[in-house]
């Protein structure tokens, strides 16, 4: 099984436990889950990097397989990565991704960005292709 297979599988399998609404983006070189527009997971050939908050972490980081998740080479607060060992079982990856949901879940939803244009430069239009005869 190939690494993006892993990738596939292991966003089933959260998919799968999360009840709610979600939006996956391609984020973070992997798969993102997003709930009310704050960020739950994110799926990579590394593991899952789940956001358990700030408060959580100190807890979260005891758990097997789990360490502080790097971003540009500094620790983001509240963001553990999970080796795919430590999310082999279904009981795992569950408790992994339901300390998500609970502080995901709390969050106020962002609302989404408004594109903004340079008054100097002018917008972007779609081409669409026409038959010449």
């Amino acid at each position: 099984m190939g690494t993006s297979d892993s990738v596939k599988i292991l966003a089933e399998r959260v998919r799968a436990i999360i009840d709610k609404p979600t939006v996956v983006k391609r984020m973070f070189g992997g798969l993102t889950f997003m709930l009310n527009g704050n960020m739950l997971c994110c799926i990579s050939t590394k593991g899952l990097m789940a956001r358990v908050g700030a408060a959580a972490e100190a807890d979260a980081l005891t758990r097997p397989f789990a360490t502080r998740c790097l971003g540009a080479g500094r620790p983001m607060a509240g963001f553990i990565l999970v080796d795919h060992r430590g999310v082999a079982s279904d009981t795992d990856l569950r408790i992994w991704v339901e300390l998500a949901l609970d502080y995901v879940g709390n969050l106020p939803p962002k609302k989404p960005k408004t594109r903004k244009t340079s008054p100097h430069k002018p917008e972007m239009t779609t081409r669409t292709s026409r038959k010449v005869s």
